[in-house]
């Protein structure tokens, strides 16, 4: 399972970078994604909600401020969860998923109802940090389970 998840990991870094490439992309250049009115990656991804902490409607557009692409959080993230994962530290690996399944969520919820935008990249990065968060409860929920019926088996 913990091959699997960094697998997964893995793919989800090659999102981000993506994801980051179309961040990091001139504006003015139409992005491969931009598909139709409402699936459009450079949109998201050169919009205020593209780095943290969010630009500020008053902000200026450098104004000094160190503001961190999401998309390399992203990659940051997965290859947190994938170390874990090879270490077999699957309790730190749920909580890394956790964190990232709502940050993955939040986002989502921005762009559905803030920004009115979709960013495939994103959605495959949802897709993926939700199938991780699924197997690493499991692999947790299989082996609590294994570990209950061998104790069982041992006492008289």
């Amino acid at each position: 399972m913990r091959y699997l998840i960094a697998i997964l990991a893995l793919a989800g870094i090659f999102d981000s970078v993506l994801a980051l490439r179309i961040h990091n992309q001139n504006p003015a250049d139409a992005p491969p994604c931009a598909v139709s009115e409402k699936f459009d990656c450079g949109a998201v991804n050169h919009g205020r909600y593209a780095v943290f902490p969010p630009i500020g409607f008053d902000e200026p557009e450098h104004s000094g401020k160190i503001h961190i692409p999401v998309a390399m959080i992203g990659i940051l993230g997965y290859a947190l969860i994938a170390g874990l994962a090879l270490s077999k530290q699957y309790w730190l690996t749920l909580q890394a998923a956790e964190i990232g399944f709502a940050c993955a969520a939040f986002l989502s919820f921005l762009e559905a109802y803030v920004i009115e935008k979709w960013c495939i990249y994103c959605l495959y990065s949802m897709c993926i940090i939700s199938a991780i968060l699924v197997l690493t409860i499991a692999k947790l929920l299989t082996d609590y389970l294994r570990e209950r019926r061998s104790g069982a088996a041992v006492a008289p």
